[in-house]
């Protein structure tokens, strides 16, 4: 599942990240705990529309180019989910080599009797 929570985190981060910048210089600037602004960053906490422009104030960028980029990541990962759905699936190896009744018993195969509860079953090769 695609969370918009963490794509604005990535967004914000490579953006202070781009300006040479410390989570504690653009916490303090936006007003907002650095423990806050480290948890939006990571995408666990979401930022309300005043918290995420502080920290663009902070940041000396624009709300709309931080929300494109954010869609424009968006897009990306939904095409890369769409595409991963429509992969085929490659068949199934066998996880061990088949095993034949002559091969465990020393008998032929076609002369080997399996007893059921009630009667005999002759079991025949194919």
């Amino acid at each position: 599942m695609i969370l918009l929570r963490r794509l604005l985190g990535d967004v914000l981060r490579r953006q202070r990240q781009r300006q040479g910048r410390t989570l504690r210089e653009v916490s303090s600037s936006a007003r907002v705990s650095l423990g806050y602004l480290s948890e939006v960053e990571r995408g666990q906490k979401e930022a309300s529309s005043e918290l995420l422009a502080a920290i663009c104030d902070a940041l000396d960028v624009r709300m709309s180019e931080v929300m494109r980029a954010v869609s424009d990541e968006l897009s990306l990962a939904e095409l890369a989910a769409s595409a991963a759905a429509t992969e085929p699936v490659p068949p199934m190896r066998p996880m061990f080599n088949p095993v034949t009744v002559s091969s465990v018993t020393g008998v032929p195969e076609e002369r080997v009797t399996i007893k059921a509860p009630a009667e005999a079953v002759d079991v025949v090769a194919a």
